[in-house]
């Protein structure tokens, strides 16, 4: 059960695989710039800044579900806040994003990083308000990054469009990039265990850069932390998984533990289900640019994914869906689009 033990949640019905009322929807990034009220209350304060202004945060993250009606909140935060919080020099750069104030590129760097210990109480008061707005059918989810995209972060410097110093380190000086994993690990759990102890009813661990590696790197690299993060919640509440471009390496994901498997755009929901290990929940997948094409166009999608999932269902291969784009919500992406989408997917059968 949830901590707010949510029984009219159909998010939360899905994600155990059990029968919601309605198919559950929210997406990737829906507390952002396609709202113009996102807009108006972040002018002027520095992405970072907004994720440890608990009032704040709680706002961004509410004003989806106010205006579109999704099944779930999604925590407003940050893959590198929880570094941040650690103490590690970082910001978001804008039009860049997260830029490292030093780059980790050697066993004594890695050493020297800090580790994130007990709560990030700004996160914590912020869930509070939240919950207090969220009826018993609308969870909130949590969210915390994959160790591979912090590391690869804190490895380059920065965002990569290669990551070639990131896999310089793990082929190159496998143990100082085991030794990098094994330090981010604890960072990433004490965030996520702020969050579950504050009262989130679910949580996405999201990678970011998985997509860049084969499936043996992953398997050795990466998969044995991302097993780690899941399970320091097993049991408490639903988990998903969520990569970027991770069409091949969805069966390795699958074993790292999570109810639900995110699927981006790339890969039909039916195909994505008979490359899981088990039967898991998918979630997914409109490509977020059908929401600027039209109406018709984003109700003959939906019932394109709705119909896939529902093969996968019967098939055996899933256990339920939850519906979300396969990325996150554009920023050009009118908001009124987004508003329609959602009634579009609760209402087609």
């Amino acid at each position: 059960m949830t901590s707010r033990e949510l029984t009219h949640a159909p998010i939360i019905d899905a994600a155990y695989g059990r029968t919601p009322t309605r198919t559950p929807v929210w997406f990737m990034r829906q507390a952002g710039r396609s709202l113009p009220e996102y807009r108006q209350v972040r002018e002027g304060i520095a992405m970072l800044d907004s994720c440890f202004i608990p009032e704040l945060l709680a706002e961004i993250t509410l004003q989806p579900v106010r205006r579109h009606d999704v099944d779930a909140a999604i925590l407003f935060s940050d893959i590198v806040v929880p570094l941040k919080a650690a103490g590690v020099d970082v910001e978001i750069v804008p039009g860049r994003g997260p830029v490292m104030g030093q780059a980790v590129r050697s066993r004594e760097d890695v050493d020297k990083l800090p580790v994130l210990e007990g709560d990030v109480e700004e996160v914590a008061r912020g869930i509070r308000i939240i919950l207090d707005e969220l009826t018993d059918a609308q969870a909130l989810i949590g969210f915390v990054g994959a160790p591979f995209t912090l590391a690869s972060y804190l490895v380059e410097g920065g965002p990569s469009k290669n990551h070639e110093k990131t896999k310089a380190m793990m082929h190159g000086e496998p143990e100082t990039w085991h030794a990098l994993m094994e330090k981010l690990v604890p960072t990433i759990v004490a965030f996520l265990r702020t969050q579950v102890t504050a009262g989130i009813d679910a949580m996405q661990l999201f990678d970011s850069w998985a997509g860049f590696l084969t499936e043996r790197d992953y398997r050795e690299h990466v998969l044995p932390y991302s097993v780690e993060i899941l399970r320091s919640v097993e049991g408490e509440i639903p988990r998903i998984h969520f990569g970027v471009a991770t069409g091949e390496l969805l069966g390795a994901m699958s074993e790292a533990g999570s109810e639900v498997m995110g699927v981006d755009w790339r890969v039909p929901l039916d195909v994505a289900a008979r490359r899981f290990a088990t039967p898991r929940v998918l979630q997914g997948n409109l490509d977020p640019a059908i929401l600027v094409a039209g109406p018709e166009v984003v109700r003959g999608e939906v019932r394109r994914i709705k119909e896939e999932a529902a093969r996968a269902i019967e098939r055996g291969d899933a256990t339920g869906h939850i519906f979300n784009l396969g990325h996150g919500v554009l920023p050009t992406t009118d908001a009124d689009a987004i508003t329609e989408a959602v009634a579009m997917i609760h209402e087609e059968a």
